[in-house]
């Protein structure tokens, strides 16, 4: 048995698979709170206790190997972020559950294992583009914060290299963009891309284009700005909301596209994330893509890309259970 989870800072999907020869079948799975836990042991444990309650047959829940895609830094074992409320310990899980092998991934590269996993169905091309042979391949997420990660050919496969483009400067392009970023200082000690591509950026560009407009859950504990600034965007219930899901969206693209040349993703760019899954209606219109290619003398080489939205929010889970399997495999 595998156990496998993608840990994120606002939800954490954790599943339980079987493995039939080389295929794993998922037999268990449950989306939790992360905030719910103190700590990521207690995540785990109720999960496993909430698997041996629904399993009549709770022999079948011995756990061989797992793996984690964990939104922030992976180094050593441990894992570092600002968006979740505890550290990951890997050696510390281990020691609980009685296991030799535990991979703990970054998100990201755990949704770049997943993509020769997924089938077509999984994926939604914005841009079907021209695929160059064995060219790198980029993922890019916006979420709760903002990761990446590159996908380069070795001769034989594609390996994952991390990259954390959510902690770089935000670089403005336009007039109105170097106002925000000037409106965002005040507030931030660092202008980071993710403080503006991720959820909370939503209600951040909100509050940047008119103040005076607020929402219910802008004044809830509990309320999800950013779910309610997008719904009321694609339905168009607010004309704040409509023009912050557009400005949103340009920021993206072009962060999307200066990601592609900065890799040189000739092979593809793959854009996950539970928030393009949420407003992918409006990264299909044409404001995205012509963000995506920009006005440098480069944008007939990112017109030729292939972009596609990974709409199988299970992906960064399914990478991190196939990396255990490989790894317990190789053990």
């Amino acid at each position: 048995m595998i156990l496998a989870g993608d840990v994120g800072g606002t939800k954490s999907n954790l599943g339980l698979f079987l493995q039939e020869g080389l295929v794993l079948r998922s037999v268990f799975q449950r989306r939790l709170a992360t905030r719910d836990y103190t700590g990521f042991d207690e995540l785990v444990e109720d999960f496993l206790k909430q698997a041996k309650a629904a399993d009549v047959n709770a022999d079948r829940l011995a756990i061989d190997a797992a793996g984690f895609g964990v939104a922030g830094v992976v180094a050593d074992g441990r894992h570092y972020s600002e968006n979740l409320p505890w550290v990951v310990d890997a050696s510390e899980l281990a020691r609980k559950l009685n296991l030799k092998n535990i991979q703990l991934l970054n998100d990201l590269t755990a949704t770049a294992l997943s993509l020769e996993r997924l089938s077509v169905n999984d994926l939604v091309a914005l841009n079907p583009g021209t695929p160059e042979r064995n060219a790198t391949r980029a993922v890019i997420a916006a979420g709760t914060g903002l990761g990446e990660a590159i996908l380069f050919w070795d001769g034989d496969k594609y390996q994952v290299a991390r990259a954390e483009g959510g902690q770089a400067d935000f670089a403005p392009r336009t007039e109105r963009e170097i106002q925000l970023l000037s409106h965002l200082r005040v507030q931030l000690p660092h202008v980071s891309c993710e403080e503006i591509v991720s959820g909370r950026g939503f209600r951040r560009i909100h509050q940047f284009l008119n103040p005076s407009v607020r929402h219910v859950s802008f004044d809830s504990r509990e309320g999800n700005a950013a779910s309610e600034i997008t719904q009321r965007g694609l339905v168009q219930s607010c004309t704040v909301c409509v023009e912050t899901l557009g400005f949103w969206t340009e920021i993206f693209g072009a962060l999307t596209g200066n990601f592609a040349l900065q890799t040189m993703a000739l092979g593809g760019i793959y854009v996950a994330g539970g928030i393009a899954v949420r407003i992918l209606p409006k990264l299909q219109d044409a404001a995205f893509f012509k963000s995506f290619c920009g006005t440098s003398k480069l944008a007939p080489v990112l017109a030729r890309i292939p972009i596609s939205v990974v709409v199988n929010e299970d992906a960064p889970m399914l990478g991190a259970a196939y990396q255990a399997l490989s790894s317990q495999l190789q053990a």
